[in-house]
């Protein structure tokens, strides 16, 4: 694979056709560098062949919508209902298809999706996922290791050169910006930035969102700390050393905390997607519970873009397809921005007057925002997973 351009750019909420392109400009996925052109033509017949052109044709898709029905399930992994509106994004396919949803695992990380293909190559059954959800990093490698399988969607098109794979193995779907999350009937004060959470008010209540062994999330908010903390895009080490700081300091809370966690006060302060945190303020809020705050920190601004893409084994192939029409469609690009999300066709959506304006209004302010290219998000997964037990030495579970 070719390398990609070491450059940073920022991201305006001013501008949100100005944030999705700065978005564009640092997503050095080039086509070119992931391999060259597809050789498969479309099919219009059922089958669990991968396809690896787009087929637009009314009739093809009236094709696959009856193969994916008749297969009858789709099993998903590690999606929460409160993760980018994905509850409601679940529910809508459920009432659009007569396909039933098995969902596997939700708060499980990248890495455990990736496992979980793996351990179930020869078992067709309801443990398998058929697609998967994960941190931008993940879909490159999972490719290399031959566990995903091509397919491009309708839209296709209109989704960013620099944010899919030219053979179709996976494609970006949304982003979002990391946040402090933050139960105000157990912190008094709320952290403004990453310097702040070594106070001593906040001993052990900050924690992590997952496992930094095999978390996309967790893995990226030890890469965020290190922008705030004499590191660079291309150097992840001082956020390692930042979490040994709090860890010493007494102040890390070595369990993963999640929607739950936070609004019952067992993990007081978190590090999560702005999606995450937001969704969780509102629930927590229409549940009658406790104030969250939700503050992007002054420093250290990270955003990080997720990927779809389908099992190479999927026990329900057709209905993989179908989910991934879904997701990719008007429809379903805005059940994403419903949760927060900022969805990867965000520009084609605009230019076809397809946006809810009181949704964009909602977005955060995530200015100065930061994206890595894929090369550096490796390089940080890789230093942050092998040397996290021994720089930090806290057990997260």
């Amino acid at each position: 694979m070719l390398d990609h351009p070491q450059e940073e750019a920022t991201l305006s909420t001013k501008n949100p056709s100005a944030r999705l392109l700065a978005l564009l400009a640092v997503l050095a996925i080039a086509a070119a560098a992931c391999g060259g052109g597809t050789t498969t033509a479309p099919s219009t017949e059922p089958s669990t062949a991968p396809s690896t052109e787009p087929s637009t044709e009314p009739d093809a898709m009236a094709t696959l919508i009856a193969a994916a029905e008749a297969e009858g399930t789709l099993t998903t992994i590690a999606l929460p209902h409160d993760w980018c509106n994905y509850g409601g994004t679940i529910e809508a396919f459920k009432a659009k298809y007569n396909i039933a949803v098995n969902e596997l695992n939700p708060l499980a990380g990248s890495g455990d999706e990736i496992e979980a293909i793996k351990a179930n190559k020869d078992n067709p059954g309801p443990q398998a996922p058929d697609v998967i959800d994960v941190g931008l990093a993940f879909g490159p490698s999972a490719k290399d290791e031959g566990l995903i399988q091509p397919y491009k969607v309708a839209t296709w098109d209109t989704i960013p050169e620099d944010a899919k794979d030219a053979e179709g193995y996976w494609y970006g779907d949304y982003y979002g910006v990391l946040s402090f999350e933050v139960n105000k009937t157990v912190v008094a004060n709320t952290p403004a930035d990453w310097s702040d959470l070594l106070k001593d008010e906040y001993a052990n209540a900050v924690a992590l969102p997952g496992d930094p062994l095999s978390s996309n999330q967790a893995i990226q908010t030890v890469f965020a700390a290190a922008l705030a903390n004499g590191g660079s895009l291309d150097d992840a080490l001082p956020g390692l050393e930042f979490f040994a700081d709090l860890n010493d300091k007494g102040n890390f809370l070595p369990a993963i905390a999640n929607s739950a966690t936070v609004a019952s006060g067992e993990t007081p302060i978190t590090v999560r997607w702005t999606y995450n945190a937001l969704a969780n303020r509102d629930a927590t809020a229409a549940a009658g519970g406790g104030e969250i705050d939700v503050v992007v920190p002054t420093s250290g601004r990270f955003a990080g873009v997720y990927v779809q893409a389908i099992s190479a084994y999927a026990p329900h192939p057709n209905a993989a397809k179908l989910w991934m029409e879904f997701l990719y469609s008007d429809e379903g690009q805005n059940t994403w921005l419903a949760g927060y999300c900022h969805p990867i066709r965000y520009l084609d959506l605009v230019a076809t007057n397809a946006v809810p304006a009181d949704q964009l209004a909602k977005l955060p302010d995530v200015e100065g925002a930061v994206f890595p290219t894929l090369d550096q998000l490796d390089a940080a997964k890789t230093l942050i997973t092998t040397q996290w037990s021994t720089v930090v030495g806290a057990v997260v579970q």
